[in-house]
């Protein structure tokens, strides 16, 4: 399953890249955050200034793209990885992101299906 991480750093690993990432465990808004990136293939690792507190998982993955924002007060790095297990964060991630869809998909059935207005009558036929 991809991954799509947001990093509030410039880091810049190139694609194919096999890196090891460690996350805490339910922060405060449930979502996992990245503590440390390291590029197994440069050895050169990315951590965080804080310690991690809780639970912290480790997964591997493959680069499959690498988007660094630069200048300004939005410098930031979207990474895409292919993670190379399935567990823990991942599969909480798949869910969230599964009960988004289907919460966006009930509101366009909501929007286009009608359910907001009462049905027509039926119309009266004459034989």
């Amino acid at each position: 399953m991809d991954r799509k991480l947001v990093l509030n750093a410039q880091v810049a690993i190139a694609r194919g890249h096999r890196v090891e990432v460690s996350e805490q465990v339910g922060g405060e808004d449930g979502d996992p955050a990245v503590l440390a990136i390291t590029d197994l293939d440069t050895g050169i690792g990315y951590r965080r200034v804080e310690d991690p507190r809780g639970d912290v998982d480790r997964w591997l993955g493959r680069v499959l793209d690498c988007t660094v924002v630069i200048g300004g007060q939005g410098a930031h790095t979207v990474l895409v990885v292919a993670s190379e297990r399935t567990g823990g964060a991942g599969a909480r991630s798949a869910l969230r992101e599964a009960d988004a869809a289907v919460d966006a998909a009930k509101a366009e059935a909501d929007r286009w299906g009608g359910t907001d207005r009462a049905p027509e009558p039926p119309v009266e036929r004459v034989w």
